[in-house]
């Protein structure tokens, strides 16, 4: 593996330290009587929580960066170049359920451009990361999107809403992130959906990117509405071709 950069070292560092929290509070919430305040409220106060500790974490080595993050919107620092994109629980219902599929993510936008990725899975403990020109890892081992070419073979990630994709065998798995740090590491062959926000797909661009995918061009400026269509080279126009509306 080549040698990591300082900031996507902090980024993987963060979200360990965060992850700490998400642990412990998806075991709790097994044991959650449904109070007045409710499993909803107690999530929200996880993603707080863990959005907090990313901050703190991330601003102790990088005093200058601006942020953008799903509870706290903006926050402009010094540095309006680089900007940390933080989505601190990824599939927030699977999380409310009691479902083990949800993720901290963590994007680094430079100059509108994502240059580093880190999506972490706590509950199975898989590490993704990708950074500009140094490939993409799952727990350090190198990962590649799939090499299938036959769609009939294909399994694809989405939540099909609004798109009709005709004879395409889909999963929708609740986590925007994940999706496409599965398809990064070969394990969904494509994933397209609508109306997601920057956050939810930051680190998985640069992910998909640099395990050898491709992606429509997303506007990195825009917050929310944004559509996603990522897969390998080899499906990515039929992949297209089978979605009737993109």
């Amino acid at each position: 593996m080549n040698r990591i950069s300082p900031n996507l070292n902090i980024m993987i560092k963060a979200a360990e330290k965060a992850s700490k929290v998400l642990i412990r509070d998806f075991g709790e919430l097994e044991n959650l009587q449904v109070t007045q305040k409710g499993p909803k409220d107690f999530v929200t106060n996880s993603d707080k929580k863990v959005e907090k500790i990313l901050i703190e974490e991330l601003e102790k080595y990088k005093k200058n960066y601006s942020f953008l993050s799903e509870e706290n919107g903006k926050i402009e620092n010094k540095d309006k170049e680089n900007v940390w994109i933080i989505d601190p629980i990824d599939g927030t219902n699977n999380f409310l359920h009691g479902i083990p599929h949800f993720s901290i993510s963590i994007g680094l936008k430079s100059k509108n451009e994502i240059i580093a990725g880190v999506i972490f899975d706590p509950i199975k403990n898989e590490l993704f990361f990708g950074e500009k020109d140094n490939g993409s890892y799952i727990n350090n081992h190198r990962i590649r999107v799939s090499k299938k070419n036959n769609l009939d073979e294909c399994l694809f990630a989405s939540n099909n809403a609004g798109i009709k994709s005709e004879n395409l065998s889909t999963r929708n798995l609740g986590s925007a992130a994940l999706d496409l740090a599965y398809v990064g590491a070969g394990r969904f062959d494509g994933y397209f959906q609508n109306n997601l926000h920057i956050w939810d797909i930051a680190a998985g661009i640069i992910i998909v990117k640099e395990a050898g995918g491709i992606l429509n061009d997303i506007n990195l400026s825009e917050v929310e509405n944004l559509k996603i269509r990522a897969s390998s080279n080899t499906i990515y126009e039929k992949m297209l071709k089978k979605l009737s509306n993109f």
